[in-house]
C-alpha cells in the first residue's frame, strides 16, 4: 500500500501548476468558475479545502475530473489528520477463536 506522507495541499496545486502556467490570477479564476474571489483566493493560500462544488466548476473550467481535485484534498486531509490525531487510547477489536 502506497501512503503519501507529505501529499500537497490542493490549491498549491492549483497555483503551481494549473494558475501560475497560464499566468492567471486566483481573481480571474473565479470570475471565469462564476464563484467569489475569496473562495480562490483562501483556496490557493492553503486557508480552505477544495468542496465538492469548487471540485466540479475546476474540473469544468480545466478539462480534468472532479475527482482529481477531490482526490487532492482527501490525501491532504488524512496526511494532516496522521500528523495531529493521537491513536494511543483505540484499542483494535480482538475477535475471538470460534
Amino acid at each position: 500500500m502506497i501512503v503519501l506522507t507529505n501529499p500537497s495541499h490542493p490549491g498549491e496545486v492549483l497555483k503551481d501548476l494549473f494558475l501560475e502556467p497560464l499566468d492567471m490570477s486566483a481573481g480571474a479564476l473565479a470570475k471565469r468558475l462564476d464563484v467569489p474571489r475569496t473562495r480562490i483566493e483562501r483556496l490557493v493560500d492553503g486557508k480552505t479545502g477544495v468542496s465538492a462544488d469548487t471540485a466540479l466548476r475546476l474540473s469544468a473550467f480545466f478539462g480534468n475530473t472532479a475527482d482529481f481535485w477531490m482526490n487532492l484534498q482527501h490525501a491532504y486531509d488524512l496526511a494532516e489528520a496522521r500528523d495531529h490525531v493521537d491513536l494511543s487510547g483505540v484499542r483494535p477489536l480482538e475477535m475471538e477463536a470460534a
